[in-house]
């Protein structure tokens, strides 16, 4: 048995068949939200609960490790494994706010997410990513500072203003997503509750609007625009100093170590920038659905689970790190 349920895509309303048995029933809030996920294709469901676990297992996993072994580890008690443990723990969350609700759609009978775990989850979803756009900036002036001005590292790069730019950076991404979320939930949607995407985002909650989103759309994409291509400008300046500073070096071991140090770096921008922007900057209107949705899994899913990976096999002391993590001595030292 069915009923029809309407879905607001690109201006038009079709009619979107809901199996009631599935997502609705007597118990359900009027105020939930549907989450359509890719119930378009059911096929798809069983594989990608099996792949989504996995990768979240590794994600947790891989994260977790980096944590640890830069906050036990005295050889990795620099600056740089202090902005790496802050983007383990943003990767840790990242995944967290949104995978296990995924797992449970999924799997799971209904497909709905109640209306106050949907504006939770787009708040801190947004404020996790508006944090690692500006952590990944102050990674790059860290990389910077170590390259170009090594006799003024440590007094640049002290513990206390390393502190400073890490707690910065968590406030301003927070605060920033107050603001974006805000202007996403306060939009009246008409009683339009069926979201086409497998979790709350600001692309596809503004399709759900029932008024011109114009200022909306005009608003977020100001904001989205300094939160991504600021910090983006200032990494890729940066990248050029290095660059020049690395060529240099008179010792080929010496360009070798900078450059490998900088590549992971580099390599976690560009997956986690390029994703972001092709979402964020562009106006809502245009968003494809299915686009987002492979979008989302990207820098939602794949980088957070890829990041601990990258840092860990290009980099020999984090590697060297992990082989003593596993030892019995390294952890009787850390308990003296």
């Amino acid at each position: 048995m069915t009923i029809p349920e309407i879905e607001y895509l690109q201006g038009k309303a079709r009619i979107l068949p809901v199996n009631t048995n599935m997502w609705i029933n007597n118990q359900s809030s009027v105020d939930d939200f549907i989450l359509l996920g890719f119930s378009d294709r059911p096929w798809l469901e069983t594989p990608l609960f099996v792949i989504f676990l996995v990768a979240y297992i590794f994600a947790l996993f891989g994260n977790i490790s980096i944590i640890l072994v830069s906050r036990l580890d005295p050889q990795l008690d620099s600056p740089m494994y202090f902005f790496v443990s802050n983007l383990s723990l943003l990767d840790l969350c990242y995944t967290t706010s949104t995978v296990p609700q995924m797992l449970v759609n999924l799997r799971g009978p209904e497909k709905t997410i109640s209306y106050g775990g949907c504006v939770a989850q787009l708040y801190i979803f947004l404020a996790l990513g508006s944090t690692e756009c500006i952590l990944l900036a102050i990674m790059a002036f860290d990389r910077f500072a170590a390259i170009c001005k090594p006799l003024h590292y440590p007094i640049i790069m002290n513990q206390k203003r390393c502190i400073h730019m890490a707690t910065g950076t968590w406030i301003s991404g927070f605060a920033n997503s107050l603001v974006q979320s805000t202007l996403t939930v306060v939009a009246p949607r008409c009683g339009q509750r069926v979201i086409d995407h497998f979790f709350c985002e600001v692309p596809a909650l503004l399709k759900l609007a029932c008024i011109d989103t114009t200022v909306n759309e005009a608003e977020l994409n100001v904001l989205g625009a300094l939160l991504l291509l600021v910090p983006l400008s200032l990494i890729l300046g940066t990248y050029v100093f290095i660059a020049q500073a690395v060529l240099k070096l008179r010792s080929a071991e010496s360009r070798w170590k900078a450059f490998n140090t900088c590549a992971s770096h580099l390599l976690v921008v560009f997956l986690f920038y390029f994703t972001a922007i092709s979402m964020y900057v562009q106006p809502p209107s245009s968003y494809s659905h299915d686009r987002g949705k492979i979008m989302a899994l990207f820098y939602g899913i794949v980088t957070p689970t890829l990041n601990p990976f990258i840092y860990t096999l290009r980099n020999k002391d984090v590697k060297a790190a992990l082989r003593r993590a596993l030892t019995k001595e390294f952890w009787v030292k850390t308990r003296q």
